[in-house]
């Protein structure tokens, strides 16, 4: 009897190499994601370089940079597209790492080109209605295209926030409220300064620690600014506005843009030039700062950054907000933790919680493979014959 044949791989082109990027790379070429994946093209801001038949050792973590330096061609995303659409092995995964706005603006016509895209780059499910529209109608369940656009990795890195959302939905759950910690940065910041057992840290200080510690942006104000946790929100409005007829789609016309947010950059702070002058006069902010923990602490409460959405007022928001000494994002948080409660019919009244790291290179590059194995899982049972799309 003829041995069965091996399952075939599912081509990825790889675009994005920063630290996410590489994380990706690793465990894709890592046992067990090798034997179902083979990683034809990768691609960094200047240069890509494609295989269509490439050998276990063409790519690697550790080579290529000088990989893409001596053999890659100056970036093309027309021609790198086309590539990809017409692999022989195909159809293909198109993996954006990136954190631009040009790639996620090309999702339509990639999936358009039977083409997969799987991504922890928010801005294409989080910028304008258009955009969002444009991209599910280009992908399954549109009834007119079969490709898949998976993002679990935009909201909470690999924390499954987004597939259990949908599956709540998916299954006639109603939400009543969606409240969480969506920051890492802003997790480990109010996690250090507003303490159930009280402290007198000034919040400068804490910043510029977590700056150190790498937990920030080069730029502390792209954190403090909120902007981040608007964008997650905007996401997650969007999942469930199609079911949830107080939250409708067209909530959100300019995206996160659109979100109430309420910055963490004191007024007095905010005509600062640099973020070399801005982190120098940080402590010109502390004391509304220090006024607002102890107001909580005399309530026997803490100051946590939150972003909310109340599907019973239709509001969405990223505010600052106060809990109880005895509430969830009070005791269960530690270091950069997300931790997310999604209070609905069924779980009401106590919530689904969802916590852990909800950023770091690892995390975010498992969300991401893990969204690959699904689309490959699908790709199987459409080769099976067993579904339609």
């Amino acid at each position: 009897m003829a041995p069965a044949p091996q399952p075939k791989k599912t081509p990825v082109a790889l675009v994005g190499l920063g630290g996410v990027g590489v994380a990706i790379m690793q465990q894709l070429l890592s046992p067990p994601l090798a034997a179902k994946f083979r990683l034809v093209m990768i691609a960094n801001s200047k240069k890509y370089l494609y295989n269509s038949k490439p050998s276990s050792s063409d790519f690697s973590p550790s080579t290529f940079k000088e990989q893409l330096d001596s053999r890659g061609q100056a970036v093309d995303l027309p021609a790198m597209i086309g590539a990809l659409a017409t692999h022989p092995d195909g159809p293909a995964i198109f993996i954006d790492s990136t954190a631009t706005d040009t790639i996620p603006a090309l999702y339509p016509t990639i999936l358009q080109m039977n083409i997969h895209v799987v991504t922890p780059n928010k801005k294409g499910f989080s910028g304008k209605l258009s955009l969002a529209q444009a991209i599910n109608g280009a992908s399954y369940p549109s009834p007119k295209q079969g490709s898949l656009v998976y993002g679990e990795s935009t909201v909470g890195a690999g924390l499954p926030i987004l597939s259990t959302l949908k599956d709540l939905l998916e299954t006639g759950d109603e939400i009543i409220k969606i409240e969480g910690v969506f920051s890492g940065t802003l997790s480990y910041i109010f996690n250090e300064f507003s303490k159930v057992e009280g402290g007198d840290v000034k919040f400068s200080e804490v910043v510029k620690i977590a700056k150190e510690k790498g937990y920030t942006e080069p730029d502390p104000r792209d954190d403090l600014s909120g902007t981040d946790v608007a964008r997650k929100l905007t996401i997650l409005t969007r999942l469930c506005s199609t079911q949830t007829p107080s939250l409708p789609f067209s909530l959100l016309p300019e995206g996160y843009a659109s979100v109430p947010t309420s910055s963490l950059v004191p007024e007095v702070l905010q005509g600062c030039k640099s973020k070399e002058e801005y982190v120098e006069r940080l402590a010109e902010g502390d004391a509304e700062m220090d006024r607002l923990r102890e107001e909580a602490f005399k309530e026997g409460k803490v100051v946590r950054y939150v972003g909310v959405i109340d599907a019973k007022s239709g509001k969405v928001e990223a505010k600052l907000e106060k809990y109880p000494f005895d509430h969830p994002f009070a005791t269960a948080l530690k270091g950069s933790d997300n931790i997310v409660s999604f209070h609905t019919k069924r779980y009401s009244p106590r919530p689904l919680i969802i916590q852990g790291a909800g950023a770091g290179a690892d995390v975010t590059a498992m969300g991401v493979t893990s969204d690959c194995l699904k689309v490959h899982e699908r790709l199987r049972l459409k080769a099976w014959g067993s579904i339609g799309f």
